[in-house]
């Protein structure tokens, strides 16, 4: 069986201590779900990822940034390096997501310079992408996705793929007034981002993983997650108290399970 993804952004949210005590009672109650099985993952804001990383093994939960400059160093008030966000021993890092697009107008052209720095600096690099609301009512997704594809990954050689991970999150999902997508469309997209991916790399396109983000909850977890484009869950609020989020997993993970031997 395929290995699942499982993972959540805590945004600004959670204090330093709210999000060390999150983690370490999320590494407690999964601790005994296989690594090679499902990979875990946990976005917290900067000011938490220092004291995260010396409290938390990311051998089970791994720890990423919300964003990244382009540049090792430089004239860029405001933002972080690869360099200082190695030197946190992180392994992961977001790209794109539709906050970073739509509230402080990031470009695909941005997100493709993001996307190179930090798979040259070895992050696992995941690409958020996603169309609004009215891409979707113009009936143009399906070009909406393959254009922050393909700018996004423009000039991305082979050997990185293997920490390359893309995020679909469609952007009227997301939020605290999200629709969420329905399992059939959230497939039809993922299908999409497959094909497209291959076009881009072959073969070895069809190893990246994609994951769905946008108002997963308990509901629709289990639907999504026995899609057969889906390889994970990008989690928001649903994931946001570790005992919530250890059922998700756990009856994602049993619902996968069980469609495989049917």
């Amino acid at each position: 069986m395929k290995k699942l993804y499982f993972g959540s952004n805590l945004k600004m949210y959670k204090t330093i201590q709210e999000t060390v005590s999150y983690l370490q009672s999320l590494y407690e109650k999964t601790k005994d779900i296989s690594r090679d099985d499902i990979d875990l993952f946990i976005i917290p804001s900067y000011t938490a990822l220092e004291s995260a990383a010396k409290h938390i093994d990311q051998s089970y939960i791994k720890l990423g940034a919300q964003n990244m400059c382009w540049a090792d160093e430089g004239q860029f008030t405001g933002e972080i390096s690869p360099i200082m966000l190695k030197e946190l021993g992180l392994n992961l890092v977001m790209i794109g997501h539709s906050e970073r697009r739509h509230v402080f107008g990031e470009t695909d052209s941005e997100e493709n310079q993001k996307v190179k720095a930090a798979l040259n600096h070895g992050f696992t690099t995941l690409l958020c992408i996603g169309e609004t609301a009215q891409e979707k009512d113009y009936n143009i997704s399906a070009e909406v996705l393959r254009m922050q594809l393909k700018i996004g990954l423009h000039d991305i050689p082979l050997s990185h793929l293997s920490n390359l991970w893309i995020s679909y999150e469609p952007v009227w999902s997301i939020g605290v007034n999200g629709t969420p997508a329905s399992a059939g469309y959230a497939e039809k997209m993922h299908k999409i981002i497959k094909e497209c991916l291959t076009e881009l790399f072959g073969d070895a396109g069809k190893d990246i993983p994609t994951l769905y983000g946008g108002s997963v909850n308990p509901d629709n977890a289990c639907q999504l997650i026995t899609q057969p484009s889906i390889d994970g869950l990008f989690t928001g609020r649903a994931a946001w108290q570790a005992d919530k989020f250890e059922q998700l997993i756990r009856d994602a993970m049993a619902s996968y399970e069980a469609q495989q031997k049917n």
